[in-house]
């Protein structure tokens, strides 16, 4: 979804950017198919579907992207499934303070994209992979910061306790996957300079009306559409 020709500037202040436009016309997700079954049998079907046009590239330095992956874990509440993510912490180099799922960079002694993302989980926030149920995974997704990351899904079962790792995590909450999934939430906002423009995902989560908003968007955003896009499908 990005236009222009010039390298795109850095967005310091993304909840400022206009809306452009929301994904309320889009056809709502069946309940049935969030819910462990019914979210079993989608991962089990060979579907024909495609992920959402890129809302930005791979900023070409030279070299392939940093191969990474992250746990889409979604918890099993009586009130539903819930999507556990966190906030990072500010002072990190890539993504600082911005809401993601747990994840990282690939290790050598990681099997495949499901052992990265248990063993990130496990590393900042606790997440014992004991827990947690693999269920499928999700198309790669190409950051602009270079990162080409797997989203790896999985269940996770009650009951567990979170402990943040500080250097990297600042929070840690859920939000309904029910919330997450409703295109009516999903805003594409603009950001505009000389030379160019770049549209972005966001979707603003208010947990409670004297709480600010968890302001989630850029990749994690990226990566939960293209999880409407599958379940849509």
């Amino acid at each position: 979804m990005s236009t222009g020709k010039t390298s795109t500037p850095r967005i310091l202040e993304p909840e400022k950017m206009p809306v452009f436009a929301t994904g309320e016309a889009l056809p709502p997700i069946a309940p049935e198919r969030l819910t462990p079954e019914g979210l079993r049998a989608r991962f089990g079907m060979n579907l024909d579907w495609k992920q959402e046009e890129r809302e930005q590239r791979i900023k070409a330095i030279g070299g392939d992207p940093r191969v990474a992956s992250v746990l889409v874990a979604l918890v099993l509440r009586e009130g539903g499934l819930t999507v556990l993510l966190t906030q990072r912490a500010d002072h990190l180099s890539d993504h600082a303070g911005q809401i993601s799922s747990p994840g990282g960079r690939r290790e050598p002694e990681d099997a495949d994209a499901a052992a990265t993302a248990l063993r990130e989980a496990r590393e900042e926030v606790s997440l014992d992979e004991k827990h947690c149920e693999v269920i499928g995974s999700l198309p790669e997704y190409l950051t602009g910061t270079g990162f080409r990351v797997t989203p790896v899904v999985a269940l996770v079962y009650p009951p567990f306790e979170l402990k943040a790792d500080t250097c990297e995590v600042a929070d840690i909450f859920e939000v309904p996957l029910a919330w997450l999934m409703n295109p009516a939430n999903h805003e594409v906002r603009i950001f505009r300079w000389e030379g160019g423009e770049r549209r972005f995902f966001a979707m603003p989560y208010l947990p409670a009306e004297n709480m600010a908003p968890y302001f989630i968007w850029g990749a994690t955003a990226g990566m939960l559409r293209n999880f409407y896009r599958f379940l849509a499908a």
